[in-house]
């Protein structure tokens, strides 16, 4: 069972019960300002708490002992969570993400740390050679965390997503494992 310790947070892998509070998160909170950052182009399908612990606790594993997602939790309470998928996994290029939905989180480091702690985690348990996190350019916390932690903008697709009727850009970004070594 996976579990990492940081300072302010934990990554703990997806029970029935992390998983129905991600379940309140993503579906049952009345004010829903995480979807305004994440993805907020992408429409969400609603699903039953049931289908939502069948989709999440069969989403196997990237590699021997990595899961494709964790909990983030921070005192007692899971707050969001780290993923990963394979965009190539000939090239061993993997494509992370990360949603803290409890904004009583937000700009106190616990996004960063989470992030720092599932890219080295990613990095320590496999052989990647690449990883990269795609966002969109009305999400400058994002972007900021993801440059942070010496990751580099790749691409920057003009005008490719539209939220709340206005056109904003695709940003792609990305770090190789020798930028992460340093």
């Amino acid at each position: 069972m996976v579990e990492i310790k940081g300072r302010k947070i934990e990554l703990i892998e997806n029970t029935a019960e992390s998983l129905d509070e991600l379940y309140f998160w993503r579906f049952e909170e009345k004010e829903q300002e995480a979807k305004k950052w994440n993805g907020p182009y992408i429409p969400e399908e609603y699903m039953s708490k049931e289908q939502h612990r069948k989709k999440w606790l069969n989403d196997g594993e990237i590699a021997a002992g990595v899961p494709t997602s964790l909990a983030i939790r921070a005192e007692g309470q899971v707050i969001g969570y780290v993923g990963a998928y394979w965009v190539d996994q000939n090239t061993n290029w993997l494509e992370t993400g990360i949603v803290i939905y409890d904004k009583n989180y937000w700009n106190g480091g616990y996004g960063r740390e989470a992030y720092t702690l599932w890219i080295d985690f990613l990095f320590e348990s496999t052989d990647l050679h690449r990883l990269g996190m795609s966002t969109w350019s009305g999400n400058e916390r994002m972007m900021k965390v993801a440059e942070r932690l010496g990751m580099k903008e790749e691409a920057r697709i003009r005008n490719a997503r539209i939220v709340e009727g206005q056109y904003f850009d695709a940003i792609k970004m990305g770090m190789l494992r020798e930028e992460w070594e340093k």
